[in-house]
């Protein structure tokens, strides 16, 4: 181009030329007129080379335009794209002139597309065509998740925006990475790696794999304070909820690091600094640090604690008419000259916000104002109650409930329409609505503003929750071994507020089945009305004596009436009718017929009193029970007071003939800190009148499930049979050959009480967060009591060095014998009973009874002294239902007690 740019110049050079040698020849005479104008030819010369320099580069712009002009475009290496989908992503088109700055930019525009691994672009001088070279990114075929074991996929796969079918980019695996970490962060693993990799399979597809490693948690190695100077480092650590990692921490899952949660901290820090006079307190920074293996948290506060300062000038300013301001400041629990509490700020506003709403007030506004006097160091406190109309209550509107009847929920309010409004009595209403058990927890009683200012409306907004219950359990229990209980229950049936169940239960022991049914409210009054029908079989195996076995069945029904006489007290009546059954296997126990022949039970068999309790009878039994309640939860109390008192008649008709009167009580106190502190007592007498005494079956009985520390019926009065053991085998025996005491050889007879006490007191230690998911509530325990006053019953001291031999009778009172019928060749092929010694063949027949080895009876622990255990329990919500476990010590025990070191039970739901 260069060339044919100076052979278009030459003819302009030369024209040029020409005119200067015409010039030069011109006459001398001439020469002022040339002179003036030689300046003219000199401007006309310069313009004629300028122009001719302008034509040359005009010339070659022109020339390489033409080179340059794209006249088509292709596209190589496209498989799933269109050719015209890729050129429409560039801005370039036929009929544009090609340029490097173009070229680039028009790879950019592909590369922005995320759909190219790589692509180029060539430009043909000679035949313009524009040729654009892409790789397409491979489609992904799989998401591939390896090495996660404490985070699921379901977990995991949302926070991916790669998916099958869609195109990978290194720009999305390289952003999922980000999002896997991010989520092991929230997990607390800090250490958390994440490795893309890629398998490229046939047809352009890949498989995208993330191997994950996982790492431990990280947890919070140690906490630093600085700047502390007036409470130690050990204070500030207990009032944050962060913990360092520790064997002491074991149960607990805030020792993880958590950013809110040091966030928190800190908050936590600046109460706890407020609530001891330090206004000026301030955290000054907070850094977490990674340990240098990446594993762990280092956490260091830096904080200025300030001044301390002091109460001021405290006062009420009262602008209702009904409350005076003196009276209102009198009643303060903030005290001049006492350190700044910025708690009990907030405790007095909602104090006499609740004072005010409970005098009709709903709508009082205190405000508090706090001048701050750095010269003295104190805090002046003006706490004003704004003026406010009296309140009435204008409705009451029940709302949300499709299945529970209005008149449910209404009859639980405890303020009525047109009644001045009591903040009071609206949260006595709420928590009587939140007892039913119907509705969503934590559900409230909504205030909204009336038709006028002294007006307001009272809004149940309810969400019913199911009110059935279908429970299946299963499990195992160092008390009942094998338990199996099935029960179907509607609390709410018909959305009425009645109770109907039916239940049944077996174990090893006992057996049972019953149907119930409560009306709480008879004619919408308050009256409760409901009765039980029941069936149940139980043997005395449950009381240790495998050898005395007998069988208690009971069938019976119940009638129940109950009213309430105040807010928190109750009185329920009950009759109850029962026929019980008390059977003995006769041919194990009964040793004796009289002359009649009747079957007589053998005390010495079959236990002390358990004779005297045989037989079929009929009861019928006349109860009152007197309650107060007013705790704040029935499942699993922290605060309030329970406490009943019931006494039972039997004898008005029936058999059995008796008066016993029970009382227990129960409080709880929320010690703080997640601590709560429970005290129990209880107790009980029976007296038995008429011709009969108190049977065995009706008596008190002490021991595992009552008193922890015991084995089962361990405590109070019994007889024990000590048998001698022959150690020199010389037929003489002496006491110094009795077995001792707790001997499993010896036999033990439990023989209840008359009357009984028991005490227990216990604090739930609270845990860390992870504890209190897992369910474990751990507790320390002490428990006092004692069973007594029972008539002591005759004892039995075997004959010397034979023991005793208690031999069956026939129907006259004959002693039974076994006499040994003898074939031809002397062997026995037959035995018969008979009532003659000595057999045909004049040889000895065998004593038909029981022989007992030689022993003597002791009756011990019927004492009122108390007995004392202390341990430890674990209430735990497992997997496999609740399960509690104790270890307990008996400090104080009576001779003849049974102590227990350890005893659990565990059920199931399926």
């Amino acid at each position: 181009m260069g060339s044919r740019t100076r052979v278009l110049a030459a003819p302009r050079y030369a024209a040029a030329l020409l005119g200067c040698t015409a010039l030069a020849g011109l006459p001398l005479n001439a020469a002022a007129q040339d002179e003036e104008a030689q300046p003219q030819a000199e401007e006309t010369l310069e313009a004629a080379a300028e122009d001719a320099a302008q034509d040359v580069q005009t010339a070659a712009p022109v020339q390489q335009a033409q080179d340059q002009l794209i006249r088509a475009i292709s596209v190589s290496g496209a498989q799933r794209l269109e050719p015209e989908t890729i050129v429409s992503y560039i801005q370039l088109r036929p009929g544009d002139i090609y340029t490097a700055a173009a070229a680039d930019q028009a790879l950019i525009d592909l590369f922005n597309t995320e759909l190219f691994a790589d692509s180029a672009i060539a430009f043909n001088e000679t035949t313009g065509i524009m040729t654009i070279t892409v790789e397409e990114n491979p489609i992904i075929n799989r998401i591939i998740l390896e090495g996660n074991r404490r985070v699921d996929n379901e977990k995991i796969i949302p926070e991916i925006n790669l998916a099958p079918r869609q195109i990978f980019t290194r720009s999305r695996v390289r952003a999922d990475v980000a999002r896997i970490i991010e989520l092991y962060k929230r997990q607390g693993r800090f250490a958390a790696t994440v490795e893309p990799q890629m398998v490229m399979l046939d047809q352009n597809r890949v498989d995208v794999i993330f191997e994950i490693s996982e790492g431990p948690k990280s947890k919070v190695r140690q906490i630093n304070i600085i700047g502390n100077e007036v409470f130690s480092d050990g204070d500030l650590k207990d009032e944050m909820i962060t913990r360092e990692d520790s064997i002491f921490a074991l149960f607990s899952s805030n020792t993880s690091y958590d950013p809110d949660r040091m966030a928190y901290d800190q908050q936590l820090l600046r109460q706890f600094y407020l609530t001891e006079g330090y206004s000026d307190f301030r955290v000054v920074s907070a850094v977490a640090e990674l340990t240098p293996d990446r594993r762990d948290f280092i956490i260091t506060y830096v904080v200025e604690e300030g001044e301390r300062y002091r109460w001021g000038d405290v006062e009420v300013v009262s602008q209702l008419r009904d409350f005076s301001s003196e009276a209102l400041t009198a009643g303060l629990r903030i005290e001049q000259g006492d350190w700044y509490n910025a708690e009990l700020v907030d405790d007095t506003v909602e104090g006499l916000t609740e004072t005010a709403g409970a005098f009709g007030y709903a709508f009082a506004d205190v405000r508090p104002r706090i001048v701050r006097n750095p010269e003295t160091r104190t805090m002046d406190v003006t706490f004003t109650v704004g003026a406010a109309p009296r309140v009435y209550v204008e409705a009451i509107e029940v709302n949300g409930n499709t299945l529970t009847q209005d008149k449910v929920i209404r009859r639980e309010f405890r303020i009525a329409e047109g009644d001045a409004f009591s903040s009071l009595q609206v949260r006595r209403s709420t928590a009587r609505i939140n007892s039913l058990g119907y509705f969503q927890e934590n559900f409230e009683v909504q205030q909204v503003e009336g038709s006028a200012p002294d007006r307001i409306i009272l809004q149940a907004n309810v969400q019913e929750e199911p009110t059935g219950e279908l429970s299946l359990s299963a499990g195992f229990s160092s008390l009942e071994s094998f338990i199996f209980n099935g029960s179907i229950r509607q609390n709410n049936f018909r959305g009425r507020g009645q109770t109907v169940g039916l239940g049944v239960n077996y174990s090893r022991f006992s057996r049972s089945a019953n149907i119930s049914f409560t009306e709480p409210k008879v004619f919408d009054r308050d009256i409760a009305l409901g009765f039980d029908i029941y069936r149940q079989d139980f043997n005395n195996g449950y009381f240790d004596r495998d050898q005395a076995t007998y069988e208690q069945t009971t069938t019976g029904f119940g009638l129940r009436v109950g009213v309430p006489l105040t807010e928190y007290i109750s009185l329920l009546g009950r009759y109850t009718l029962n026929y019980q059954e008390i059977t003995i296997d006769e041919n194990q126990f009964f040793a004796d017929f009289d002359g009649d022949g009747v079957a007589q039970c053998e005390p010495l068999l079959a236990g002390r009193y358990l004779c005297d309790a045989l037989g079929d009878r009929l009861q019928s039994i006349l109860g009152a029970t007197l309650s107060f309640n007013n705790l704040n939860s029935r499942l699993r109390p922290t605060r309030g007071t329970v406490a009943t008192g019931t006494l039972r008649f039997a004898g008005v008709g029936g058999d059995t003939q008796y008066v016993s009167a029970t009382a227990n009580a129960a409080r709880y106190w929320d010690l703080g800190s997640g601590f709560i502190g429970s005290l129990s007592l209880e107790g009980g007498y029976i007296y038995g009148w008429g011709d009969d005494d108190v049977l065995l079956t009706d008596r008190f009985f002490l021991g595992e499930g009552q008193i922890r520390g015991f084995d089962i019926r361990g405590v109070g009065p019994r007889v024990v049979r000590r048998f001698y053991v022959d150690a020199n085998a010389d037929g003489t025996l002496t006491d110094d050959e009795l077995l001792d005491l707790d001997n499993e050889r010896n036999s033990d007879d439990a023989l209840g009480g008359n009357a009984y006490y028991l005490a227990s007191a216990e604090i739930e230690i609270p845990l860390g967060s992870g504890a209190r998911e897992l369910g474990l509530r751990p507790s320390i325990f002490v428990d006092v009591g004692s069973v007594f006053d029972v008539a002591t019953p005759d004892l039995t001291q075997s004959p010397l060095p034979t023991g005793l031999f208690i031999a069956q009778r026939d129907g006259e009172g004959n002693p039974l014998f076994t006499q040994f019928v003898r074939g031809p060749d002397g062997t026995v092929v037959d035995r018969i009973l008979t009532t003659s010694p000595i057999g045909p063949d004049g040889l000895n027949n065998a004593p038909v009874g029981t022989q007992l080895p030689p022993f003597t009876e002791e009756f011990l622990g019927n004492t009122a002294t108390p007995r004392v255990t202390v341990g430890i329990g674990v209430n735990w919500n497992s997997p496999f239902g609740p399960f509690r476990i104790d270890i307990a010590h008996a400090l104080l025990k009576e001779r003849g007690d049974e102590t227990k070191l350890f005893s659990f039970n565990v059920g199931t739901q399926f």
